[in-house]
């Protein structure tokens, strides 16, 4: 199964030259740990987490409404293509260390982003799925009525 299939289609963005104060709100308004900023080709340049809030801003003493998304976020990220299968996504996560990745079409345009938390909704669906088909399997024939 590909990455674009499970994948959230549904990604919050930043603006370089916005407040890290406005992020983290629209964080918080939107429940999301996580916003992509984009190019003028919608291509992923960078990606700010409720992390990086933590550890480049408050715990470095920043004041959030005066320094930017820009110096903060990281850049460059990393991303995968939505045709990519998700056991790429799972290996390029583990060895980067990150929970999410930014999903890629074919021109490297944000289309969506996939999470750990998507991967194991995908498996939890699919250990039910094998359990509901071991249960019928294993369901006792109907016994023949006796006359």
């Amino acid at each position: 199964m590909s990455v674009g299939r499970i994948c959230s289609r549904d990604v919050h963005l930043a603006d370089l030259h916005e407040s890290v104060a406005l992020a983290a709100m629209r964080m918080r308004n939107h429940q999301v740990g996580t916003l992509v900023v984009l190019d003028e080709q919608k291509r992923p340049i960078g990606i700010v987490t409720d992390r990086d809030l933590a550890v480049r801003v408050m715990a470095a003493g920043k004041d959030p409404h005066s320094c930017n998304v820009a110096e903060i976020m990281t850049r460059s990220p990393k991303t995968i293509r939505e045709d990519a299968p998700i056991e790429e996504a799972l290996n390029q996560m583990s060895q980067l260390g990150v929970r999410r990745m930014i999903v890629v079409d074919a021109e490297h345009r944000l289309t969506g982003i996939v999470s750990l938390d998507d991967v194991l909704s995908l498996l939890g669906e699919e250990i039910s799925r094998i359990g509901r088909l071991l249960d019928h399997q294993a369901a006792p024939e109907p016994q023949a009525a006796k006359s």
